[in-house]
């Protein structure tokens, strides 16, 4: 089994949603993105906490076969992210955010992780994501997520990120401000421009687009979903169905296996939506799993 490595936010989320709020619940794209990836292989992960994270926090990526060698605990309060969705469940509208130990959060790579043949980095600025791709050695495939903050303040350096990966996943917000294009279908291929193989453009309950250089766009919708609850770390749901799919095929990933990776990651994040947190993603089953894969078919098939 391909061990992924992902480097990335561990926090505490206060959300509020039409369907009600919480406090200070587990979050963050490394959480999120464990607890998907972990169901299909090994995973490592790479961030910090501060004193405040609970036990029941570790011991739940430790059940889940998690690598913790990287994470640091330090003194300090953990990440804090508060936020609200209104009308557009799409967006969330931020209302306070506490970088807290995150602010001086240096990525340092316990020796083995510096192996790992699958690579992600999560919403992260973009000098910590080189510094990160300095120290890993040779890895098969190389994915990484970005935000608007960054591309409004770092572009060039996000731009360096870009030219070293093989794939990058990111909301259809972010594609147009970062190429300036009118939508995500011209968006896809100016990013494949600058560097990446393949993008993946996150679409909310839309679905997804995937555009490689190779064979153009595949499209398709999100798994339908009745009731969303809370759709905080869907991208980065996704993102961890998509890595662990592919990590689990033993390969060298090919336009085939990206495919079915995003369909993966959209079944991933059809579970993360339907409660508050990782409450839900945190039960899932690979029976589960292949239950709504078999849904998901029947809703595609023509």
């Amino acid at each position: 089994m391909s061990e992924i490595l992902v480097v990335g936010s561990l926090a505490y989320d206060s959300i509020e949603t039409p369907s009600g709020k919480v406090e200070r619940a587990l979050g963050g794209s490394a959480n999120y993105f464990s607890l998907a990836a972990s169901l299909f292989s090994k995973v490592r992960v790479v961030g910090v906490v501060g004193e405040d994270y609970d036990q029941n926090h570790y011991d739940l990526l430790h059940a889940r076969g998690v690598d913790l060698a990287g994470l640091s605990r330090v003194e300090g309060k953990t990440f804090h992210w508060a936020g609200s969705y209104e009308g557009d469940l799409n967006e969330a509208k931020t209302l306070k955010t506490e970088l807290n130990v995150f602010e001086h959060f240096n990525p340092n790579l316990p020796e083995h992780f510096k192996d790992s043949s699958f690579v992600f980095l999560a919403n992260i600025a973009p000098e910590l994501q080189l510094q990160v791709l300095e120290q890993v050695k040779e890895p098969k495939f190389v994915g990484m997520d970005t935000m608007n903050f960054w591309i409004s303040i770092k572009k060039d350096k996000l731009i360096e990120v870009l030219k070293k990966v093989n794939l990058v996943l990111i909301n259809e917000g972010e594609a147009k401000m970062l190429t300036g294009a009118e939508n995500a279908i011209s968006a896809a291929p100016m990013i494949t421009e600058m560097g990446p193989d393949a993008v993946v453009i996150k679409r909310g309950e839309y679905g997804f687009a995937l555009y490689t250089k190779a064979e153009g766009f595949f499209i398709l919708p999100a798994m339908p979903i009745p009731k969303v609850i809370d759709p905080t770390g869907a991208g980065d749901t996704f993102a961890g169905g998509f890595f662990g799919y592919l990590a689990a095929q033993k390969t060298i990933p090919t336009i085939s296996s990206l495919k079915h990776a995003c369909i993966m990651g959209s079944i991933m994040a059809s579970h993360t939506i339907q409660d508050f947190s990782v409450t839900a993603l945190s039960k899932v089953t690979m029976s589960d799993v292949e239950v709504r894969l078999a849904g998901y078919r029947k809703v595609i098939a023509l």
